[in-house]
């Protein structure tokens, strides 16, 4: 059996080379629901160290009120299949309370991210009277108080994000109550905790509730081991601990900015039944009886993805007038052409299409999803595009959905306008890609665009859009700082720093919020702490157009110099001239406050006039971030 066949022997030849598995490899970490696989993968990966460019790394705390038992090295598989180098530190057993009251867990570091592993035996009394189900329900209630008010004091030590979840009621606490009314008069109280415990996200900015219970629900497996729970206060199987390992993941993930955010689509056998070329544009299966409404309710949930800002991207070996004649006219067609922001309808190899598909949308296979019914297509793009993820529309078409959004490929943690636009925002990237090809320049074509740029400080509102940019992008990312929100949120109003977004509007519509700069202020210099524009909006000069709008504030304020920074990583090549070619001189010294080496830039904030190009128009707003 060869290493690609074998994802353990795989993973200990990538630990022995000191590097990141390879993309296939960690793709079957993520989609296997084998808990003994992800068990022994965890094992291996906790001697995984990486030479040379290092992925996005991350520190996890575990806290838990149980015996932790499998679930580090189930979250570590986990987290290195979504491509993160992880750091995990659990608390000792029994030092729960006392972790969230001292904030302990930060000794070492504040982690990213804070896992709570919870089990029913936190909530409920040893011992309780089953005829008084109003005294059980008061304890609960107590002991929920408790926790939330230990968790909103273990904030206050950490900047983390910290992941709770649901917790599901033991099957034999349910069935030992006999009285009927008393047993649902404690099912709602725990359904009222659990409630509670999800609306902890909407009370705290850095806590985010993960459904286990719902997850426990629909996923084929057992809870709980009875006997080891008795035998080792290990309250879930290893089935349930992967789940919420993946769950975390999905956090984690979401949080380091590696959600994917395109869907490339096949029709037949995936969109609607049949192959269009043998049974015709009225003879494909949509609507009505199984299996038609199966591929309904995959295109109504995939139209839901769109509007959550997911591009949609179609790829299809079918003659393209017969395509564009179902998507136009069929009455059971949800997703309708203008649904798709690429249409790659032809007898092309998939693989390839996906590239082109990528390149006319300027962003990376990396972030595609592909979803295609055929054995050798899945082969063919996994083999040539082991980035992309892809996913089986093979077999009973009634599990279409669930294969499709069950590994969470595009979560985000909060969603903002700009992702809801995103859609839109690239379809219009394919209409400027058309609308280019009729002039004889690059700056003919940049000046008929009608560029507008707006700087503007960092409000609540687009604090969030602000900290996921820093998250997501990797080519346009001068230092590869990745402020997150509770650091954009705390540096925005700090007098020292200054923290803007960056806008574009076009002769095709308004791009959003694609740009943020996180600006540290004296009164003599004013230092770029990091810039980052989205790869959509590259080559348009909207760079130049933000650093100069800063300069030219800097210069009303009183400050001297402009001062800007690159730190070189194996994606911002693409960057790496910027400074010197919007007139920054190199600084004689490299010397940081980091352990890396950046170059230090800086200007005269005098001669902001010269930086933004000719052909954009800063689009002002009343007041300015230095009065």
């Amino acid at each position: 059996m060869s290493e690609s066949d074998n994802p353990t022997a795989a993973l200990r030849a990538a630990v022995r080379e000191r590097r990141m598995p390879d993309a296939r490899t960690r793709r079957t970490l993520l989609q296997s629901d084998d808990p003994a696989l992800s068990r022994q993968a965890g094992r291996v990966l906790k001697r995984l160290t990486v030479d040379g460019d290092r992925p996005r790394e991350i520190e996890v705390a575990v806290l838990a009120t149980c015996t932790v038992g499998p679930f580090e090295p189930l979250l570590r598989a986990q987290l290195v299949g979504t491509g993160l180098l992880p750091t995990l530190r659990t608390a000792d057993y029994g030092t729960f309370d006392m972790s969230l009251a001292t904030g302990s867990f930060t000794r070492d570091g504040d982690p990213g991210l804070v896992a709570v592993l919870m089990d029913a035996g936190y909530f409920l009394p040893g011992d309780w009277n089953a005829a008084e189900p109003a005294v059980l329900e008061k304890y609960v209630e107590a002991r929920l108080e408790e926790f939330r008010t230990l968790l909103a004091g273990a904030l206050n030590h950490t900047a983390a994000t910290v992941v709770v979840h649901t917790v599901p009621l033991p099957t034999q606490v349910r069935n030992g109550i006999i009285s009927v009314r008393a047993r649902s008069q404690v099912v709602r109280a725990w359904y009222q905790l659990n409630a509670s415990l999800l609306a902890l996200a909407e009370e705290h900015a850095q806590v985010v509730t993960v459904d286990l219970v719902g997850e426990l629900a629909e996923a084929p497996v057992q809870a709980c081991d009875i006997r080891l729970h008795r035998y080792g206060d290990l309250p879930y199987g290893d089935d349930a601990l992967l789940l919420l390992a993946r769950l975390v993941r999905r956090i984690a993930q979401a949080r380091a900015g590696l959600s994917r955010k395109v869907l490339a689509l096949d029709l037949d056998n995936t969109l609607w039944g049949g192959v269009l070329g043998e049974v015709g544009p009225q003879g494909v299966q949509l609507g009505g009886l199984y299996p038609g409404n199966c591929y309904t309710e995959l295109q109504r949930t995939v139209a839901r993805l769109r509007e959550q800002g997911v591009i949609l991207v179609l790829t299809s070996k079918n003659d393209k007038d017969q395509v564009d004649r179902v998507l136009a006219e069929h009455p059971d067609v949800v997703l309708r052409p203008d649904a798709f922001s690429v249409r790659m309808v032809d007898w092309a190899a998939k693989a390839g299409n996906l590239r082109r598909a990528a390149e006319a949308l300027s962003l990376s296979t990396e972030s595609f999803v592909f979803m295609d019914d055929s054995d050798f297509e899945r082969a063919q793009v996994g083999g040539e595009l082991p980035e992309v993820a892809v996913v089986s529309a093979a077999g009973d078409p009634a599990h279409l959905v669930d294969s499709l959004v069950r590994h969470g490929w595009f979560d985000v943690v909060a969603l903002t306008d700009t992702d809801r636009k995103r859609p839109e925002l690239y379809r219009n990237r394919a209409l400027r890609g058309d609308f280019s090809s009729g002039f004889d320049s690059s700056e003919d074509f940049l000046k008929a665009l009608n560029l507008g740029v707006e700087v503007t400080p960092a409000t609540e509102y687009t604090i969030a859009r602000i900290s996921q940019l820093a998250a997501r992008t990797n080519q346009f990312n001068l230092t590869g700082i990745r402020y997150d929100e509770a650091a954009t949120r705390r540096m925005s109003g700090e007098a020292g720093h200054l923290v803007l977004s960056v806008s574009v509007t076009d002769r095709f519509g308004d791009e959003g919020i694609v740009g943020a700069l996180w600006v540290q202020r004296t009164p003599d210099v004013w230092r770029v702490l990091n810039l980052v524009l989205s790869c959509r909006v590259l080559s348009r000069g909207v760079e130049r157009a933000a650093v100069g709008w800063l300069a030219g504030e800097a210069a009303k304020a009183g400050a001297r110099t402009i001062e800007g920074r690159f730190r070189r990583s194996d994606r911002n090549g693409v960057a790496a001239g910027f400074w010197a070619g919007a007139g920054f001189t190199r600084a004689a010294s490299a010397e940081t406050t980091d352990t890396e080496n950046t170059e230090i830039f800086v200007l005269d904030a005098a001669t902001a006039a010269g930086i933004t190009p000719e052909w954009i128009a800063l689009n002002e707003r009343n007041g300015s971030p230095h009065e």
